[in-house]
């Protein structure tokens, strides 16, 4: 390693510098201005890269760091999603260095970029293997006092402040950032419901949003959220369920009904899982029987998307032709990228040919409204 890992990346994406990558990504890298989306005066690709799969190891590591280079440097994503967890902080510490490669190539300056972790889940730190999660869990918060075993849910997540607030810290200093665009909790009801009850669990949760909110009032954050996997594609008679609407008030007792950060949701999206786009399971002020998407948009909360290919299993499925696509990836990621309310799928890949087939729909606008409703139709009728 040398002098550059240790650098720190100061700054933040801002509205000038997101249009700037766009104005780039248009301009120099032919990609349709219609491929990015504008969610709170940030222009934001609508295709993000997703680091959650891979061996924590040296191979994968420097895989990760590539294909986070290479799908910024080509104009198509400047959305990166992470979490502390993933390869057990390596994910980040690779998306870390391939910022700094970015930014010393010239490539990009720090505000041009959309960067969102997670945390909650334990984990231990993939750079030290010898040292097992409870075991790092012991050492760096139960044995200090910062919580206690008692505050680890049976699905091995985490809610108490202290850990909130140290997990923080140590993504930032996993990427060399001073300020991270978004911090979401993650799956944190899905990992909580069965523990404790719903009244509990909320909070618990404010708890965190104050935690968030700190961060967010000394700069070390901009903006938090929730990702999930369950929660908001249940019925509202289902235990797993929650209403955003009401996620949404804990932030404004918290935050303040104008001030709030909480801003932006993740969950799976892709045509397997389709319930944020059919499933009417949600209610605004007086308006039921909303989608996710709609409620979203409602409540002015942004939405990202989790395993648009399912893993790799879709690409194993029959899918009907659209739009002129005839490509397995370009049908599944088209689909949901183009859906209202959607700023991006977040797509996992690291390996050289993967990263080059999925920006190649980054090359494509997003379907308009009158093909996107179309497109439902032969998906609806294939199905």
């Amino acid at each position: 390693m040398n002098d550059t890992n240790f650098k720190l990346l100061t700054g933040f994406a801002t509205s000038v510098g997101t249009k700037n990558y766009m104005n780039t990504a248009v301009k120099n890298k032919g990609k349709p201005a219609a491929h990015f989306r504008v969610f709170d005066d940030l222009y934001l690709s609508s295709m993000g890269i997703g680091t959650y799969l891979g061996e924590p190891n040296e191979k994968d590591d420097r895989l990760i760091e590539d294909a986070v280079y290479n799908s910024i440097k080509s104009g198509g994503m400047n959305v990166v999603d992470t979490a502390i967890n993933y390869r057990a902080m390596k994910s980040e510490k690779s998306i870390g260095r391939a910022l700094i490669r970015l930014i010393n190539d010239g490539i990009i300056k720090r505000d041009q970029v959309f960067i969102s972790t997670k945390n909650g889940y334990i984990t231990n730190d993939g750079d030290y293997p010898e040292v097992d999660v409870m075991e790092y869990m012991q050492r760096m918060f139960i044995s200090n006092g910062l919580m206690r075993a008692e505050d680890i849910s049976s699905g091995y997540n985490v809610l108490n402040p202290n850990f909130i607030k140290r997990c923080i810290d140590k993504s930032l200093a996993n990427m060399h950032l001073t300020t991270l665009d978004l911090v979401y909790s993650h799956n944190s009801f899905e990992s909580w419901y069965e523990d404790v009850s719903r009244e509990e669990f909320f909070q618990f949760l404010s708890k965190a949003f104050e935690a968030y909110e700190e961060y967010r009032a000394m700069g070390k954050i901009r903006y938090y959220g929730m990702a999930t996997w369950t929660c908001f594609r249940v019925s509202p008679d289902s235990k797993e369920y929650l209403s955003l609407e009401e996620i949404t008030k804990i932030a404004e007792k918290v935050g303040g009904s104008q001030r709030h950060g909480f801003r932006f949701i993740q969950l799976p999206y892709n045509l397997a899982y389709s319930e944020a786009f059919l499933l009417r399971n949600q209610s605004v002020g007086a308006e039921k029987n909303l989608t996710i998407l709609e409620a979203a948009k409602k409540l002015n909360v942004g939405v990202f998307t989790s395993i648009p290919l399912f893993q790799g299993r879709l690409l194993r499925t029959k899918i009907p032709d659209y739009g002129g696509l005839t490509d397995q990836v370009s049908k599944l990621l088209q689909i949901v990228r183009s859906s209202p309310s959607v700023i991006a799928p977040l797509v996992g890949q690291k390996k050289p040919n993967h990263v080059e087939q999925n920006l190649k729909v980054c090359n494509i606008p997003p379907l308009d409204a009158k093909e996107y409703k179309k497109a439902v139709e032969v998906l609806l009728r294939g199905n």
